[in-house]
């Protein structure tokens, strides 16, 4: 089944899977940017765990196979973010979509941060439209939590939340309870919190010998918490997947 998602010539959000309908968007970039061929192989997901193979017929879907059903990943794995300068937003929401992360949070501006949005909403609502593309070309079928702006200090009494920190302890070390929990990385601006802006209850980790980039920073820790997720879980590229019979 997973082999229909990855083979298939693309991949679209839908309302509704019992009849799948394209928004002008999404038909315009598969019949004008990907010029799909009638009886190409189209899969749909409804963003919230369900999918299935469609075919490209006449400019729009036609349903083509029974609706499957993955479930939610048993970790959810979220990354938080001040955010910084340019498109560089938008690189790390896709990025971090594409490595598979579930909670996207943009955090409220701290002491160091060098940008304000004056349209928080605007740029959340961008950022958004960047994971749900990303998700798309990434066959996911599970849309991400693009939210914010959230205060660093809810950020900090979140479930499994760390601090990405230069000079926190090993991210996969198994001496420290907190920090072997950790599935939600908090990661600063340019050059960091100050001290008293984390507590000292949060656990900090660290992301490797080098100093990083904040962006850089947001697809590390992403990557880390994908691989460790992916050991818990016995492998990260394989879900529990069962057909659902659907109207045909």
């Amino acid at each position: 089944m997973i082999d229909a998602l990855r083979n298939s010539v693309a991949h679209v959000f839908v309302d509704h899977l019992d009849s799948p309908s394209l928004t002008d968007t999404d038909e315009h970039h598969l019949s004008r940017v990907l010029r799909l061929r009638d009886g190409e192989s189209v899969t749909a997901s409804d963003g919230r765990g369900g999918w299935r193979t469609c075919v490209w017929a006449d400019g729009s879907l036609r349903v083509a196979g029974d609706v499957v059903t993955v479930a939610a990943s048993a970790q959810r794995i979220g990354v938080a973010f001040v955010p910084v300068k340019g498109d560089r937003n938008e690189w790390s929401v896709q990025k971090l979509t594409e490595i598979g992360v579930d909670d996207i949070v943009l955090l409220a501006p701290t002491r160091r941060s060098v940008v304000r949005w004056s349209d928080a909403e605007k740029q959340l609502r961008k950022l958004r439209v960047v994971a749900r593309e990303a998700a798309m070309q990434a066959r996911r079928v599970w849309l991400p939590a693009v939210s914010g702006l959230v205060s660093l200090a809810d950020a900090l009494a979140m479930p499994g939340a760390a601090v990405a920190d230069p000079s926190g302890g090993p991210f996969f070390a198994t001496d420290d309870a907190s920090r072997a929990a950790a599935h939600f990385i908090i990661v600063g601006p340019e050059g960091g919190f100050d001290a008293d802006e984390v507590s000292a209850d949060v656990p900090c980790v660290s992301l490797g010998d080098t100093v990083l980039r904040a962006e850089t920073a947001t697809l590390v820790a992403a990557t880390l918490l994908a691989a460790r997720r992916g050991a818990l879980l016995g492998t990260a590229l394989h879900h529990t997947a069962t057909p659902a019979k659907g109207p045909s």
